[in-house]
């Protein structure tokens, strides 16, 4: 009999998925406002997501992943629709990680590499080939790999964030914003604040996938709404104080989205008279991200591969290795992303790229939500019985609903540039994402193509009964 999963177990397993320093820097821009969108954002968003997750991971326990859950729904295509918004949305946010970690590499050379185009895509190029060659060994190999380096990685900085942050307050030194109850109510404009809803929902990305573990654990009607409150709560502070950490010693007009935490952690360090440091912290945000990114390459090419079963994808793509791992989605992935990294000289700066490229990836992901909350909503209430994990009376409605608000919310927004994404009129920028996420859907059209073409190919191989020999 397979061992459960302790509540203390699952906590760290959803805060592992979800919990990210890259993306403070982007939230900290936003000064005191955020601890207000913050706790918004994970009530009506992130608290759905883990619940009807949850749902859908016990209603259909042999059949995971959103192609399956929608597909119960709405049927095979709008399933191929979901899983192609999640796999392609992982595509274009892949760069920003990877610039996110170039960015830090910079600092153990020249800080000022993190500012040089050409350096940060030759690197990001290779990281993303390097860790491609490196999933090929399969999941076994890269799972060992996100453990080790999630927790030295990205646990320990963050921590080691919000002490800093915490004793630069206590030693009086000079505040870039004020801690006033008056400043943490934002103005309700989209034009001022829409980016910090675009950039904290991006911090909340993937809390579906906790929901796969409601089967693993003792007790799961009782245990897992524990495991999600104790989680958004850990998830909250860490990514709230974080922030507030960086906003605090940074003012939000010098604040750089692909190398801020390092600027931060140099900024603290010189002013502690310890930048020794520098250079180890550097290496551990390093292998922090590089550990994070691993998963998230071979988790949505195994998504994408559920629809070759239903014969959307062509035989090429599917052919494995000894492994398991298919190798041509594999390196697909790596070209469409090596173009996604060149493509930085189409925009001004590299600011403006990174968050254009966040605002896609969010788009794109809530699109998928939206699907997974309209699919919870068609198939109702599952019945009551022992193997059937059910979100608590009363809740279930509410939380489809607020997740529809929330991802609709958000979708407008990501069409309202960033103060600091400096790409022209906000026409212009608008245009942008909108013929982005256009281009990114549309290819969905092609799969749905093949398999009425195959499916075509077929009955007309089929002898019809007049063919047949008497």
């Amino acid at each position: 009999m397979q061992k459960k999963l302790s509540l203390f177990s699952l906590v760290l397993l959803i805060v592992a998925a979800i919990d990210s320093i890259r993306t403070l820097p982007t939230t900290a821009f936003f000064g005191e406002s955020l601890v207000f969108f913050f706790i918004l954002s994970a009530l009506i968003f992130l608290v759905p997501v883990a619940f009807i997750s949850a749902e859908f991971s016990s209603r259909y326990p042999e059949q995971g992943g959103v192609f399956h859950w929608i597909r119960q729904a709405f049927g095979e295509k709008t399933g191929v629709l979901g899983v192609w918004l999640q796999w392609i949305n992982t595509m274009i946010w892949y760069p920003t990680m990877l610039l996110f970690i170039a960015g830090t590499a910079a600092h153990l050379i020249n800080p000022a590499l993190a500012e040089n185009k050409v350096f940060l895509v030759s690197t990001t190029v290779a990281l993303f080939w390097g860790l491609t060659l490196l999933n090929l060994k399969g999941i076994h190999v890269s799972a060992k790999i996100n453990s080790f380096c999630g927790t030295i990685g990205t646990l320990f900085p963050m921590i080691l964030l919000i002490s800093l942050g915490i004793g630069w307050m206590l030693l009086e030194n000079p505040l870039s914003i004020s801690y006033s109850l008056d400043a943490m109510i934002p103005s309700f404009s989209l034009e001022h604040n829409g980016g910090a809803i675009v950039t904290i929902m991006a911090s909340f990305l993937g809390m579906e996938l906790a929901g796969v573990h409601v089967n693993d654990i003792l007790n799961p009607q009782k245990n897992f709404p524990k495991a999600i409150g104790y989680s958004v709560l850990i998830l909250l502070g860490t990514l709230i104080f974080g922030a507030l950490s960086i906003a605090t010693v940074i003012p939000n007009t010098e604040i750089r989205f692909v190398d801020g935490i390092m600027q931060t952690f140099t900024s603290f360090f010189d002013a502690f008279h310890i930048p020794f440091l520098t250079p180890i912290l550097a290496v551990l945000i390093i292998v922090g991200g590089l550990g994070g990114s691993i998963n998230w390459l071979l988790s949505p090419a195994k998504g994408l591969l559920q629809t070759a079963e239903y014969g959307f994808l062509p035989n090429f793509l599917i052919v494995k290795n000894s492994h398991g791992v298919s190798v041509r989605i594999l390196v697909l992935q790596a070209v469409f992303v090596s173009v996604l990294c060149f493509s930085i000289n189409l925009l001004p700066t590299i600011n403006a790229f990174y968050w254009f490229l966040m605002a896609l990836s969010t788009g794109l992901y809530m699109l998928m939500y939206m699907l997974l909350f309209i699919a919870a909503l068609k198939l109702g209430r599952p019945p009551k019985d022992a193997l059937n994990y059910q979100i608590p009376l009363g809740f279930r409605t509410i939380s489809c609903i607020a997740g529809l608000f929330a991802c609709l919310l958000t979708i407008l927004v990501v069409f309202q540039p960033s103060p600091e994404a400096n790409v022209g009129s906000a026409l212009r920028y608008g245009g942008l994402i909108a013929a982005g996420l256009i281009a990114m859907v549309a290819p969905v059209a092609l799969l749905w193509f093949y398999k009425e073409k195959k499916m075509s190919r077929f009955f007309s191989s089929v002898p019809s009964s007049e063919d047949m020999p008497s």
